[in-house]
């Protein structure tokens, strides 16, 4: 099966057991409520009912979900679009970076490194996009709620892609066959020619803002390696009333052609983000088990060899993976401190005198805290004037969020394990090279950083065995769908 029927449950329910009788009758009851197979009444289950229950709930990956803040969701033309924009350079500082540098869909949409390298040195490590449609908040802080708004995000972050909003619109102008994609699917653009009244670089640029902290670092960083002074445009956020030569641009606009060059760039935006709702993985044998365990049959469940199936127990029992990662994405969407050790070097060292000062470094990073100050201070939220559902039930999300329940330790999304073996290196700073680090990791707690805040209670050593480490293992690398076809997410040619 192709597309999103190859990712629907099998659906069984009663069935007429003779004309004669002239009645339905109903099939035995299953764990997951549906209705078992009765005609593989000699099989037997390989886990226990309790396991089984928790199983079920692993798969199917559902079909995509449409966003209402995004009105081309769902839109093949719109998609299409997205791809060119997803794969090109041209909306970025120098034509150097696009967004598949740090998502190339040849390497599951990473990049390898373990921290993302844009226009300078990130301090994260690029996620996997795999099904990224299905989550709730984007980035590992969260600083986005809706796909479309996190599209827009790194262009206009001076460490990805640094570039502006009146640069994409220049950009997809320009460029004659992305500008017809973009006039059949959104109308007219502006009238661009006139770069008088439409300057080619133009953009608001906020004064408190974590990306602008950490590009500032990286000036100091540059400056004191190089005995100089720190480039210019980050110093305004120190106090010293520079006025940034983007914000020069864009206050020189009318509020009308403002207004034209951002619905520019946020439909660009809401074109990636149904670009990336192609971004869908749900065939693993994996998938194939729990097919299996629905319909009875033991050809399927064998996708899964004893390895796996041992590593499968420990995932949903003495493990208590299962906790964080559950649900078809293996997620629960939502944001913690599992104290992975930090090597700050990787980003603030000099590499030649050690450390920097103290003024010299950004703030900590503690993830969910600043990302739910970057959430409710973005003017691209789901209740903004340029969502497509300003008042519907996704814009309440972000009024209620308990921020104080965040503070005291550096948290961060709990990543899809979906095709995990291919996404190395891992965590949020890609602090470890391979699984099997991964689960070392877990299972002695060795060089856990630990803040003064609140921690995991659940984080405790699992001390594994080393056939229990590796059958674990083998159970995360049977999350890997090799059924995938990349044809509608590669660069076009």
């Amino acid at each position: 099966m192709k597309g999103a029927d190859r990712f629907r449950p099998m659906a069984r329910g009663c069935y007429l057991v003779g004309l004669a009788l002239m009645a339905a009758a109903c099939a035995p009851e299953a764990p997951d409520g549906g209705a078992a197979n009765t005609e593989s009444a000699e099989w037997k289950s390989p886990l226990n009912p309790d396991e089984l229950k928790r199983v079920l709930r692993l798969s199917p990956v559902p079909a995509v979900p449409v966003d209402p803040t995004n009105h081309v969701s769902g839109n093949p033309e719109a998609a299409e679009l997205g791809r060119h924009l997803f794969h090109s350079r041209a909306l970025s500082k120098g034509g150097r970076i696009a967004c598949a540098t740090c998502h190339d869909p040849r390497d599951s949409f990473v990049d390898g490194k373990k921290l993302a390298v844009g226009v300078m040195q990130l301090e994260r490590h690029s996620p996997t996009l795999w099904n990224v449609a299905h989550q709730r908040w984007f980035f590992w802080d969260g600083r986005a709620d809706s796909l479309w708004s996190q599209a827009l995000v790194p262009i206009e972050d001076p460490l990805e892609h640094a570039f502006t909003r009146a640069g994409v619109a220049h950009a997809i102008y320009a460029d004659d066959g992305m500008r017809g994609m973009y006039e059949s699917v959104f109308g007219d653009m502006p009238p661009l020619t006139d770069t008088e009244r439409f300057p080619k670089v133009a953009r608001p640029v906020p004064k408190e803002d974590r990306a602008h902290q950490l590009a500032a670092a990286h000036a100091r960083r540059a400056a004191k390696q190089k005995g100089g002074a720190p480039e210019s445009h980050h110093t305004h956020l120190y106090g010293t009333g520079f006025y940034h030569p983007h914000q020069r641009a864009w206050d020189g606009m009318t509020p009308e052609d403002q207004d034209s060059i951002t619905r520019t760039f946020v439909n660009a935006g809401k074109a990636i983000a149904a670009f990336q709702e192609r971004m869908v993985s749900g065939r693993a044998p994996f998938d194939v088990f729990v097919e299996g365990l629905r319909e009875h049959d033991a050809g399927k469940t064998a996708a899964l060899d004893e390895s796996a199936l041992r590593g499968l127990r420990l995932f949903a029992g003495k493990g208590q993976c299962i906790v964080c990662h559950h649900g078809p994405l293996l997620t629960d969407y939502e944001f913690h401190d599992t104290q992975v050790p930090s090597d700050d070097s990787l980003v603030w060292r000099s590499g030649e005198e050690g450390d920097l000062p103290v003024d010299a470094a950004p703030p900590a990073d503690l993830g969910r805290v600043h990302g739910i100050e970057r959430l409710r201070a973005s003017e691209f939220g789901v209740g903004s004037t340029w969502s497509d559902d300003p008042t519907g039930p996704q814009s309440v999300k972000v009024d209620y969020l308990p921020r104080h329940l965040h503070e005291g330790s550096p948290e961060f999304k709990t990543p899809t394990l979906r095709n995990v073996a291919l996404t190395a290196p891992y965590m949020h700073n890609g602090a470890f090279d391979t699984l099997e680090e991964v689960v070392e990791f877990y299972s002695t707690r060795a060089d856990a950083r630990r803040f003064g805040g609140q921690s995991e209670k659940i984080l405790q050593p699992l001390n594994l065995s080393p056939t229990e480490a590796s059958d674990l293992v083998a159970f995360l690398e049977s999350l890997t769908d090799d059924s995938l076809d990349l044809s509608l997410v590669r660069a076009p040619r």
